[in-house]
């Protein structure tokens, strides 16, 4: 495990995540009521034995450089890290990142430094649990020079994926990203046998998604980037075209997995970890998910209604509050006979003391959290905001898509922006 050096990719501008991403880079926004994006891969590979982490990111890197250093550090003598490597001018070099692939490449000068073998790339914006030395063990079985995670799809997931054809003994022969034709389509569709070969029921999933996540021989991945020096991402343009010159290995996986990077995926994902069958576990004692350690109270509820939630630490729900299929963030205060559904609060970073709250009052602004008598359905409150009392938020123009003064409308989920102030009987 010493000598894989993993490299978590922290993505562009993350436009699609908007407003979110307003004032934080994608992998730090906080995803089931206490952690961040960044969480996620992080414990993967912590839990896999990998203890040498680096996360390439360009955009508002400063929450997240704060959240890793509060949150991961090692023993000394075990000589693991997770460090930030954020986008940076050179001697060599004075672009942002262009892609995936240039970010690793403007951060060479780090892999070469590290006694690594084995390169692992992976996303920060996903939700799922893996156990990273299946995919080594792969790896190593086949001696591939790049192996690539995949999962069963079914036919109507597929033009939204990058999807892989893949020979008996599970070397990938051909690639296509998001394939639209239903002859291409076709093309793709592995034989049901061929999936349960690998030890996976395909259950009408015949197809083979990649999962953005890739394991390079040390070697093989400075080949690829020396030889392209034009080529700036991993999924369109390094492993489409290492299939023709190199042995590209699939390892299949057949958990849950979703890719957290619009308002839809963010809001239903969200959703379904409250639901019954949560299709994500974090209570599971394999594979722990960590994130900063907050000294937090133990949140108290006042006869409220709680269907279908997740609370974190440290909240007050006042009485009469009645929740309905949300998830709750830390140190978030929901008032008096406030009604909440199908909503994400992410909570507050302090708690205000009742002098502040006195002034802010005077002045006109609401205490932090959800004020009294407020109703909220299909929305996301980001963190701060300041929800007044008897304030409607339930998008009543039906909008798919609009943008107001201190909200915006993303496929018809309402979004709050972080620190935004909402006023007593407002209507959203």
């Amino acid at each position: 495990m010493t000598e894989i050096l993993s490299l978590i990719l922290g993505g562009g501008r993350g436009t699609r995540l908007y407003p979110l991403t307003a004032m934080r880079s994608k992998p730090a926004v906080p995803v089931a009521g206490k952690y961040r994006l960044i969480d996620i891969p992080i414990s993967n590979c912590i839990n896999s034995g990998l203890n040498k982490v680096y996360v390439l990111t360009q955009f508002l890197s400063v929450s997240l450089h704060r959240h890793i250093s509060n949150t991961y550090k090692f023993d000394p003598f075990s000589r693991g890290f997770v460090e930030v490597l954020a986008a940076q001018q050179t001697m060599e070099k004075s672009d942002w990142y262009q892609g995936t692939a240039d970010a690793v490449r403007q951060q060479l000068r780090y892999v070469l430094e590290d006694s690594n073998r084995d390169i692992l790339i992976l996303s920060g914006d996903q939700l799922y649990r893996m156990d990273f030395r299946k995919l080594i063990q792969t790896h190593k079985k086949s001696n591939a020079d790049v192996t690539i995670a995949v999962i069963p799809v079914p036919r109507e997931q597929v033009a939204g994926c990058g999807v892989v054809r893949i020979d008996p003994s599970g070397r990938v022969t051909q690639f296509a990203e998001k394939p639209r034709s239903p002859g291409e389509i076709q093309e793709f569709e592995i034989p049901s046998d061929q999936i349960q070969a690998h030890g996976i029921d395909p259950m009408g999933r015949n197809y083979l998604a990649s999962m953005g996540i890739y394991l390079f021989k040390r070697e093989i991945l400075l080949e690829l980037l020396n030889r392209d020096p034009n080529a700036t991402d991993f999924g369109k343009e390094i492993f489409p075209n290492s299939i023709k010159t190199h042995k590209v290995q699939a390892h299949l996986f057949d958990g849950y997995w979703e890719d957290l990077g619009t308002i839809k995926a963010y809001h239903d994902s969200h959703m379904a970890l409250a639901s019954d069958n949560s299709p994500f576990d974090f209570h599971s004692p394999e594979g722990v998910i960590y994130t900063r350690m907050r000294f937090l109270p133990a949140s108290r509820v006042i006869t409220a209604k709680l269907k279908h939630a997740l609370v974190s630490d440290g909240c007050l729900i006042d009485e009469g509050a009645s929740l309905e299929n949300c998830v709750i963030g830390v140190r978030s205060h929901i008032g008096n006979g406030t009604v909440l559904k199908n909503t994400i609060i992410m909570g507050v970073d302090r708690y205000e003391n009742e002098e502040e709250i006195a002034t802010n009052l005077a002045a006109g602004i609401p205490p932090l959290g959800i004020g009294a008598g407020s109703i909220i359905h299909n929305a996301i409150i980001d963190k701060d905001a300041r929800i007044g009392k008897n304030v409607r938020i339930s998008n009543e123009g039906r909008f798919e898509n609009h943008e107001g003064s201190n909200y915006v409308i993303r496929d018809g989920i309402v979004v709050i922006p972080k620190g935004a102030i909402i006023h007593d009987n407002s209507v959203i």
